[in-house]
């Protein structure tokens, strides 16, 4: 369900999607997500938008029928995890799966980190 209240009034602001995403800390393909109803917007999120687009969470809060919670460092799903499956748009998805990505996510990110620090010292050295 796509989230029209919060849309029409961050473009009526004049806001990006990109500002959004930045405010509630994720990268902006997430927020268009999280935007257009494939990702829920947990509440933290919705009280973060609402006091950056300075207006109440009502004004722009709507239900959520969707089936993932992106919680930043990984995903988690709202159906039980007990089966070692994940439901998501009624496809199942291995529990196996979903750790082994959760890790390359970690393993990326640590890459990322230290590439970012290379990267420092090179430039230090200029």
């Amino acid at each position: 369900m796509q989230k029209e209240k919060l849309r029409s009034i961050r473009k009526k602001k004049g806001y990006t999607q990109q500002q959004i995403a930045d405010i509630i800390a994720t990268d902006v393909s997430n927020y268009s997500r999280k935007e257009s109803g494939d990702v829920k917007i947990v509440r933290a999120e919705w009280e973060k938008i609402a006091n950056f687009l300075d207006v109440t969470m009502e004004d722009i809060y709507e239900e959520d029928d969707s089936q993932i919670v992106v919680n930043n460092d990984h995903p988690v799903f709202n159906d039980s995890s007990a089966s070692g499956v994940y439901q998501y748009n009624n496809n199942t998805i291995p529990l196996s799966i979903v750790e082994n990505l959760q890790e390359y996510i970690s393993l990326l990110k640590a890459e990322n980190q230290k590439l970012q620090a290379e990267i420092k010292t090179l430039k230090a050295r200029k």
